[in-house]
């Protein structure tokens, strides 16, 4: 089972690179299952039905979340029919899940969406959680078992994989936009701290630079915006799964429109 990851797809300059590259990519690599982030695909906070569906139509097959997650509220009915996660953490009364199922062939795949704590909102305790549900799906006979965590602190990610290597299959860490060079599999868990971006590169986290800027220089806030028009950069990962261990992992790249290229291999613990 090969897994196409992309984390954080960031308004419309995100989904323009998906567009424009993930049929090849699927071709290219053999991707069974394409999963994104997509907490910031409609003009960088929450996501839209039409931007939902114009993203499932391109051949994604789930869509992970985070503290965006509710920014768009008509997205919040599809939580409840969609492939659409949202962190597992929120309270139990929140619309939709924090986990889902998709299958290839005979062959099934969980996985968990879960926010982290550090700057983020207030929500339960992502490791409490997780560990139980990781025991919970390997109760029910899942190996194949992937987590995206959404979390600003690397140590919350690095603190995730200490506690899970060999018992789950990958842990991709999201949020923070800027993708790290840590790519390893431990004990059969592939692991990297942040994925990066999806999006306009020459700005601020995928956003106008005017802002940030504005907010650096005088603590001043003001709305953050995804430029119309900017330079792009598409980020993923794709891990190969074999009885629940991950066997080979990498990390592919394309600036704008030209070809996706694999960008580093996973270090082999």
């Amino acid at each position: 089972m090969k897994i196409l990851y992309l984390a954080d797809v960031v308004g419309k300059p995100g989904r323009m690179m998906v567009k424009h590259h993930l049929k090849n990519i699927r071709e290219k690599f053999d991707i069974d299952l394409v999963i994104i982030n997509a907490e910031n695909a409609s003009h960088g906070f929450g996501i839209t039905v039409k931007n939902s569906k114009e993203l499932f139509s391109l051949g994604i097959d789930m869509m992970t979340g985070g503290n965006h997650s509710w920014d768009k509220k008509d997205i919040l009915p599809l939580l409840e029919t969609e492939p659409i996660l949202r962190p597992i953490n929120y309270p139990s009364s929140a619309p939709g899940s924090g986990v889902g199922i998709l299958s290839v062939g005979s062959e099934k795949l969980a996985v968990i969406n879960a926010l982290g704590h550090f700057t983020m909102p207030m929500v339960d305790n992502p490791f409490t959680i997780v560990v139980k549900e990781v025991d919970r799906l390997k109760e029910q006979g899942f190996k194949n078992i992937f987590i995206d965590f959404h979390a600003e602190a690397t140590s919350e990610k690095r603190a995730l994989m200490a506690m899970l290597k060999g018992k789950v299959s990958a842990i991709c860490g999201s949020h923070t936009h800027i993708g790290t060079d840590d790519l390893e599999i431990n004990e059969g868990t592939f692991y990297v701290t942040d994925v990066g971006l999806t999006g306009c590169r020459d700005g601020v986290i995928g956003m106008d630079k005017k802002e940030p800027m504005q907010r650096f220089l005088t603590s001043i806030s003001s709305k953050f915006d995804v430029p119309n028009s900017c330079k792009k950069l598409l980020q993923g990962v794709i891990f190969e799964l074999d009885d629940g261990k991950c066997i080979d992992a990498f990390k592919i790249k394309a600036y704008d429109f030209e070809e996706v290229k694999i960008s580093q291999k996973a270090f082999l613990e």
